[in-house]
Protein backbone atom coordinates (compact mmCIF):
# COMPACT_ATOMS: atom_id res chain seq x y z
CA UNK A 1 0.00 0.00 0.00
CA UNK A 2 1.19 3.52 -0.77
CA UNK A 3 -0.24 7.01 -0.40
CA UNK A 4 -0.51 9.15 -3.53
CA UNK A 5 -1.66 12.72 -4.01
CA UNK A 6 -4.83 13.01 -6.07
CA UNK A 7 -3.04 14.33 -9.20
CA UNK A 8 -0.87 11.18 -9.11
CA UNK A 9 -3.83 8.81 -9.34
CA UNK A 10 -4.38 6.88 -12.55
CA UNK A 11 -7.36 4.88 -13.83
CA UNK A 12 -7.02 1.22 -12.85
CA UNK A 13 -5.50 1.81 -9.42
CA UNK A 14 -7.31 0.13 -6.50
CA UNK A 15 -8.25 2.05 -3.35
CA UNK A 16 -6.58 0.45 -0.30
CA UNK A 17 -8.54 2.27 2.43
CA UNK A 18 -11.95 3.95 2.58
CA UNK A 19 -11.81 7.54 1.32
CA UNK A 20 -13.77 9.94 3.52
CA UNK A 21 -14.78 13.56 3.06
CA UNK A 22 -13.85 16.21 5.60
CA UNK A 23 -17.20 15.67 7.34
CA UNK A 24 -16.42 11.92 7.55
CA UNK A 25 -18.83 10.82 4.81
CA UNK A 26 -17.80 7.89 2.63
CA UNK A 27 -16.67 8.88 -0.86
CA UNK A 28 -15.03 5.65 -2.07
CA UNK A 29 -14.88 2.23 -0.42
CA UNK A 30 -11.78 0.10 0.02
CA UNK A 31 -11.26 -2.09 -3.03
CA UNK A 32 -12.78 0.38 -5.49
CA UNK A 33 -11.03 0.40 -8.87
CA UNK A 34 -10.46 3.99 -9.93
CA UNK A 35 -11.90 5.34 -13.18
CA UNK A 36 -11.66 8.71 -14.89
CA UNK A 37 -14.96 9.80 -13.33
CA UNK A 38 -14.03 8.66 -9.82
CA UNK A 39 -10.72 10.55 -9.91
CA UNK A 40 -12.64 13.64 -11.02
CA UNK A 41 -15.03 13.07 -8.11
CA UNK A 42 -12.07 13.10 -5.70
CA UNK A 43 -10.98 16.43 -7.17
CA UNK A 44 -14.46 17.85 -6.64
CA UNK A 45 -14.44 16.76 -2.99
CA UNK A 46 -11.01 18.31 -2.44
CA UNK A 47 -9.39 15.00 -1.47
CA UNK A 48 -5.62 15.53 -1.28
CA UNK A 49 -4.30 11.99 -0.87
CA UNK A 50 -5.52 8.41 -1.30
CA UNK A 51 -4.06 5.07 -0.23
CA UNK A 52 -3.86 2.63 -3.16
CA UNK A 53 -2.63 -0.93 -3.57
CA UNK A 54 0.95 -0.95 -4.80
CA UNK A 55 0.30 -3.61 -7.41
CA UNK A 56 -2.31 -1.40 -9.05
CA UNK A 57 0.22 1.32 -9.79
CA UNK A 58 1.92 -0.92 -12.30
CA UNK A 59 0.80 -0.88 -15.91
CA UNK A 60 -0.75 -4.04 -17.24
CA UNK A 61 1.74 -4.81 -19.96
CA UNK A 62 4.18 -7.66 -19.52
CA UNK A 63 7.19 -5.42 -19.93
CA UNK A 64 5.99 -3.10 -17.16
CA UNK A 65 5.14 -6.04 -14.91
CA UNK A 66 8.86 -6.87 -14.92
CA UNK A 67 9.72 -3.42 -13.52
CA UNK A 68 9.63 -3.78 -9.71
CA UNK A 69 9.98 -0.07 -8.80
CA UNK A 70 8.32 1.86 -11.56
CA UNK A 71 8.39 5.59 -10.77
CA UNK A 72 5.51 8.02 -10.75
CA UNK A 73 6.74 9.68 -13.94
CA UNK A 74 7.10 6.28 -15.62
CA UNK A 75 3.51 5.51 -14.65
CA UNK A 76 2.43 8.78 -16.25
CA UNK A 77 4.30 7.98 -19.46
CA UNK A 78 2.54 4.62 -19.71
CA UNK A 79 -0.93 5.97 -18.94
CA UNK A 80 -3.59 6.34 -21.67
CA UNK A 81 -4.29 9.91 -20.53
CA UNK A 82 -0.70 10.98 -21.10
CA UNK A 83 -0.41 9.14 -24.41
CA UNK A 84 -3.46 10.99 -25.70
CA UNK A 85 -2.15 14.29 -24.34
CA UNK A 86 1.19 13.70 -26.06
CA UNK A 87 -0.46 12.94 -29.40
CA UNK A 88 -2.71 16.02 -29.12
CA UNK A 89 0.26 18.13 -28.06
CA UNK A 90 2.27 17.10 -31.12
CA UNK A 91 -0.64 17.91 -33.45
CA UNK A 92 -1.25 21.26 -31.77
CA UNK A 93 2.41 22.29 -31.94
CA UNK A 94 2.45 21.44 -35.66
CA UNK A 95 -0.74 23.44 -36.29
CA UNK A 96 0.56 26.32 -34.17
CA UNK A 97 3.85 26.35 -36.09
CA UNK A 98 2.08 26.29 -39.46
CA UNK A 99 -0.22 29.15 -38.45
CA UNK A 100 2.59 31.38 -37.19
CA UNK A 101 4.78 30.66 -40.20
CA UNK A 102 1.86 31.44 -42.54
CA UNK A 103 1.38 34.74 -40.75
CA UNK A 104 5.05 35.67 -41.19
CA UNK A 105 5.78 34.23 -44.63
CA UNK A 106 2.42 34.51 -46.43
CA UNK A 107 0.72 37.32 -44.52
CA UNK A 108 -2.22 35.04 -43.63
CA UNK A 109 -4.32 36.33 -40.76
CA UNK A 110 -3.81 34.51 -37.47
CA UNK A 111 -6.82 32.45 -36.40
CA UNK A 112 -6.40 33.09 -32.70
CA UNK A 113 -9.72 31.57 -31.64
CA UNK A 114 -9.08 28.21 -33.34
CA UNK A 115 -5.52 27.91 -32.02
CA UNK A 116 -6.69 28.81 -28.52
CA UNK A 117 -9.59 26.36 -28.66
CA UNK A 118 -7.25 23.55 -29.77
CA UNK A 119 -5.16 24.19 -26.68
CA UNK A 120 -8.16 24.40 -24.35
CA UNK A 121 -9.55 21.12 -25.74
CA UNK A 122 -6.21 19.43 -25.08
CA UNK A 123 -6.29 20.61 -21.46
CA UNK A 124 -9.93 19.60 -20.94
CA UNK A 125 -9.28 16.03 -22.11
CA UNK A 126 -6.88 15.37 -19.25
CA UNK A 127 -8.51 17.49 -16.55
CA UNK A 128 -8.86 15.77 -13.19
CA UNK A 129 -6.43 13.01 -14.16
CA UNK A 130 -2.80 14.08 -14.33
CA UNK A 131 -1.72 17.66 -13.73
CA UNK A 132 -0.58 19.78 -16.68
CA UNK A 133 2.77 20.45 -14.98
CA UNK A 134 3.31 16.70 -14.62
CA UNK A 135 2.40 16.25 -18.30
CA UNK A 136 4.91 18.91 -19.34
CA UNK A 137 7.58 17.38 -17.11
CA UNK A 138 7.24 14.24 -19.25
CA UNK A 139 7.52 16.10 -22.57
CA UNK A 140 11.02 17.41 -21.98
CA UNK A 141 12.55 15.40 -24.83
CA UNK A 142 11.10 17.90 -27.29
CA UNK A 143 13.36 20.50 -28.89
CA UNK A 144 13.18 23.90 -27.26
CA UNK A 145 11.72 25.67 -30.27
CA UNK A 146 9.81 28.92 -30.10
CA UNK A 147 6.67 26.92 -30.84
CA UNK A 148 6.97 24.32 -28.06
CA UNK A 149 8.10 26.99 -25.59
CA UNK A 150 5.10 29.17 -26.44
CA UNK A 151 2.70 26.24 -26.18
CA UNK A 152 4.13 25.34 -22.78
CA UNK A 153 3.91 28.93 -21.51
CA UNK A 154 0.28 29.03 -22.63
CA UNK A 155 -0.43 25.82 -20.69
CA UNK A 156 1.35 27.12 -17.58
CA UNK A 157 -0.61 30.40 -17.78
CA UNK A 158 -3.81 28.37 -17.96
CA UNK A 159 -2.87 26.51 -14.78
CA UNK A 160 -1.74 29.69 -13.01
CA UNK A 161 -4.97 31.52 -13.88
CA UNK A 162 -6.89 28.63 -12.32
CA UNK A 163 -4.81 28.88 -9.14
CA UNK A 164 -5.57 32.62 -9.04
CA UNK A 165 -9.34 31.89 -9.28
CA UNK A 166 -9.79 33.75 -12.57
CA UNK A 167 -13.11 33.56 -14.38
CA UNK A 168 -13.35 31.13 -17.35
CA UNK A 169 -13.04 34.06 -19.77
CA UNK A 170 -9.95 35.36 -17.95
CA UNK A 171 -8.39 31.88 -17.95
CA UNK A 172 -8.84 31.69 -21.72
CA UNK A 173 -7.30 35.14 -22.21
CA UNK A 174 -4.35 34.24 -19.96
CA UNK A 175 -3.80 31.09 -22.03
CA UNK A 176 -3.83 33.11 -25.27
CA UNK A 177 -1.38 35.63 -23.82
CA UNK A 178 1.03 32.79 -23.10
CA UNK A 179 0.56 31.18 -26.50
CA UNK A 180 1.41 34.30 -28.50
CA UNK A 181 3.91 36.06 -26.21
CA UNK A 182 6.99 35.10 -28.23
CA UNK A 183 5.87 35.66 -31.83
CA UNK A 184 8.58 38.29 -32.25
CA UNK A 185 11.24 35.58 -32.07
CA UNK A 186 10.11 34.35 -35.48
CA UNK A 187 11.91 37.35 -36.97
CA UNK A 188 15.23 36.49 -35.27
CA UNK A 189 17.70 34.15 -37.04
CA UNK A 190 17.41 30.58 -35.76
CA UNK A 191 21.19 30.43 -35.17
CA UNK A 192 20.89 33.20 -32.58
CA UNK A 193 17.85 31.65 -30.87
CA UNK A 194 19.68 28.32 -30.43
CA UNK A 195 23.23 29.59 -29.87
CA UNK A 196 24.77 27.52 -27.04
CA UNK A 197 27.20 30.20 -25.88
CA UNK A 198 26.83 33.78 -24.74
CA UNK A 199 25.36 36.19 -27.30
CA UNK A 200 27.67 38.96 -28.50
CA UNK A 201 26.61 42.61 -28.18
CA UNK A 202 24.99 42.78 -31.61
CA UNK A 203 23.16 39.47 -31.19
CA UNK A 204 21.91 40.44 -27.74
CA UNK A 205 20.62 43.79 -29.02
CA UNK A 206 18.73 41.96 -31.78
CA UNK A 207 17.29 39.47 -29.28
CA UNK A 208 16.08 42.32 -27.06
CA UNK A 209 14.02 43.68 -29.93
CA UNK A 210 11.75 40.63 -30.16
CA UNK A 211 9.10 41.98 -27.71
CA UNK A 212 8.66 45.14 -29.80
CA UNK A 213 8.67 43.10 -33.00
CA UNK A 214 6.03 40.76 -31.58
CA UNK A 215 3.86 43.67 -30.52
CA UNK A 216 4.09 45.18 -34.00
CA UNK A 217 3.23 41.84 -35.62
CA UNK A 218 0.15 41.46 -33.42
CA UNK A 219 -0.96 45.02 -34.18
CA UNK A 220 -2.01 43.74 -37.60
CA UNK A 221 -4.01 40.88 -36.06
CA UNK A 222 -7.48 40.79 -34.52
CA UNK A 223 -6.39 40.09 -30.94
CA UNK A 224 -7.11 41.48 -27.49
CA UNK A 225 -4.86 44.33 -26.32
CA UNK A 226 -3.70 42.18 -23.38
CA UNK A 227 -2.24 39.66 -25.86
CA UNK A 228 -0.28 42.43 -27.58
CA UNK A 229 0.89 43.78 -24.23
CA UNK A 230 2.02 40.32 -23.09
CA UNK A 231 4.19 40.08 -26.21
CA UNK A 232 5.59 43.56 -25.53
CA UNK A 233 6.09 43.36 -21.76
CA UNK A 234 6.88 39.75 -20.83
CA UNK A 235 10.56 40.62 -20.28
CA UNK A 236 9.83 43.71 -18.20
CA UNK A 237 10.52 43.45 -14.46
CA UNK A 238 9.00 45.23 -11.46
CA UNK A 239 12.35 46.73 -10.44
CA UNK A 240 12.98 48.20 -13.90
CA UNK A 241 15.72 45.71 -14.79
CA UNK A 242 13.83 44.22 -17.76
CA UNK A 243 13.57 45.18 -21.41
CA UNK A 244 12.77 46.64 -23.91
CA UNK A 245 11.37 49.72 -22.14
CA UNK A 246 12.63 49.35 -18.54
CA UNK A 247 9.08 49.51 -17.20
CA UNK A 248 8.46 49.24 -13.46
CA UNK A 249 5.62 48.04 -11.24
CA UNK A 250 2.25 49.44 -12.29
CA UNK A 251 3.51 50.22 -15.80
CA UNK A 252 3.45 46.50 -16.63
CA UNK A 253 0.07 45.23 -17.87
CA UNK A 254 -1.85 43.72 -14.97
CA UNK A 255 -2.49 40.83 -14.68
CA UNK A 256 -1.63 39.14 -17.95
CA UNK A 257 1.87 40.37 -18.87
CA UNK A 258 2.90 39.87 -15.24
CA UNK A 259 1.67 36.27 -15.31
CA UNK A 260 3.34 35.53 -18.64
CA UNK A 261 6.64 36.87 -17.29
CA UNK A 262 6.57 34.26 -14.50
CA UNK A 263 5.39 31.40 -16.71
CA UNK A 264 7.99 32.30 -19.34
CA UNK A 265 10.96 32.21 -17.00
CA UNK A 266 9.77 29.06 -15.18
CA UNK A 267 9.28 27.20 -18.46
CA UNK A 268 12.69 28.35 -19.66
CA UNK A 269 14.38 27.06 -16.50
CA UNK A 270 12.63 23.68 -16.43
CA UNK A 271 13.07 22.95 -20.15
CA UNK A 272 16.16 21.33 -21.64
CA UNK A 273 18.60 23.64 -23.40
CA UNK A 274 21.31 23.00 -25.96
CA UNK A 275 23.85 23.65 -23.18
CA UNK A 276 22.17 21.87 -20.23
CA UNK A 277 19.39 19.55 -19.21
CA UNK A 278 16.15 20.73 -17.59
CA UNK A 279 16.32 22.06 -14.06
CA UNK A 280 14.38 20.26 -11.35
CA UNK A 281 11.25 22.29 -10.46
CA UNK A 282 12.54 22.74 -6.90
CA UNK A 283 15.78 24.24 -8.23
CA UNK A 284 13.75 26.62 -10.38
CA UNK A 285 11.65 27.62 -7.36
CA UNK A 286 14.84 28.19 -5.34
CA UNK A 287 16.09 30.61 -7.99
CA UNK A 288 12.74 32.42 -8.01
CA UNK A 289 12.80 32.65 -4.19
CA UNK A 290 16.29 34.16 -4.27
CA UNK A 291 15.93 36.54 -7.20
CA UNK A 292 12.27 36.81 -8.14
CA UNK A 293 10.45 38.64 -5.35
CA UNK A 294 11.78 42.04 -6.45
CA UNK A 295 11.40 41.34 -10.15
CA UNK A 296 7.92 39.82 -10.44
CA UNK A 297 4.48 40.62 -9.10
CA UNK A 298 4.73 39.23 -5.55
CA UNK A 299 1.10 38.09 -5.30
CA UNK A 300 1.28 36.13 -8.53
CA UNK A 301 4.75 34.74 -7.85
CA UNK A 302 3.97 33.47 -4.35
CA UNK A 303 0.74 31.83 -5.49
CA UNK A 304 2.58 30.22 -8.38
CA UNK A 305 5.49 28.91 -6.30
CA UNK A 306 3.28 27.54 -3.52
CA UNK A 307 1.10 25.65 -5.95
CA UNK A 308 4.04 24.29 -7.96
CA UNK A 309 5.74 22.77 -4.91
CA UNK A 310 2.43 21.43 -3.57
CA UNK A 311 2.02 19.63 -6.91
CA UNK A 312 5.04 17.49 -5.98
CA UNK A 313 4.08 16.77 -2.37
CA UNK A 314 4.42 13.01 -1.74
CA UNK A 315 6.49 12.62 -4.88
CA UNK A 316 9.69 10.61 -4.71
CA UNK A 317 12.93 12.45 -5.37
CA UNK A 318 16.70 12.04 -5.42
CA UNK A 319 18.83 14.34 -3.29
CA UNK A 320 22.19 15.78 -4.31
CA UNK A 321 24.02 13.20 -2.17
CA UNK A 322 22.29 10.31 -3.96
CA UNK A 323 19.70 9.47 -1.30
CA UNK A 324 16.16 8.79 -2.50
CA UNK A 325 13.06 9.62 -0.52
CA UNK A 326 9.55 11.06 -0.46
CA UNK A 327 8.65 14.75 -0.17
CA UNK A 328 6.36 14.76 2.86
CA UNK A 329 6.14 18.39 4.02
CA UNK A 330 6.45 21.81 2.37
CA UNK A 331 8.14 24.56 4.39
CA UNK A 332 6.03 27.66 3.74
CA UNK A 333 8.90 30.06 4.47
CA UNK A 334 11.33 28.08 2.28
CA UNK A 335 9.27 26.51 -0.48
CA UNK A 336 12.21 25.08 -2.41
CA UNK A 337 13.49 23.15 0.61
CA UNK A 338 10.83 20.71 1.88
CA UNK A 339 11.14 17.85 4.34
CA UNK A 340 12.07 14.54 2.71
CA UNK A 341 11.70 11.08 4.25
CA UNK A 342 14.57 8.78 3.22
CA UNK A 343 13.90 5.35 4.65
CA UNK A 344 13.37 5.97 8.37
CA UNK A 345 15.25 9.27 8.32
CA UNK A 346 13.54 12.66 8.04
CA UNK A 347 15.65 15.32 6.34
CA UNK A 348 14.51 18.94 6.65
CA UNK A 349 16.21 20.60 3.70
CA UNK A 350 15.51 24.02 5.22
CA UNK A 351 18.11 23.07 7.84
CA UNK A 352 20.47 21.33 5.41
CA UNK A 353 21.93 23.94 3.00
CA UNK A 354 24.41 21.30 1.83
CA UNK A 355 21.62 19.21 0.25
CA UNK A 356 19.20 19.94 -2.59
CA UNK A 357 16.56 18.02 -4.54
CA UNK A 358 18.41 16.91 -7.64
CA UNK A 359 15.61 15.13 -9.50
CA UNK A 360 11.97 14.11 -9.18
CA UNK A 361 11.38 10.38 -9.64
Amino acid sequence: MERLSTPQLLPGMVVAEDVLSYDRKLILSQGTKLTDNLITKLDLYGVLTVYVEKASTKADTAAEADTPDISYFERIQHSPVFKKFKADYELNVDSFQDALNNMVERNIELDVNTLLQNTLDMIADGKGQIGILDMLQNLREYDDSTFTHSMNVGLICNVMAGWLKFSPEEVELATACGLFHDVGKLMIPHAIITKPGKLDTEEFALMQKHPITGYQMLQAQDVDDHIRNAALMHHERNDGSGYPMRLTGDQIDDPYARMVAIADVYEAMTAARVYRGPLCPFRAIEILEQDGLQKYDTKFLLTFMENVVNTYLQNRCRLSDGQQGEIIYINRDKLSRPMVKCGETYINLAERPDLTIEELL
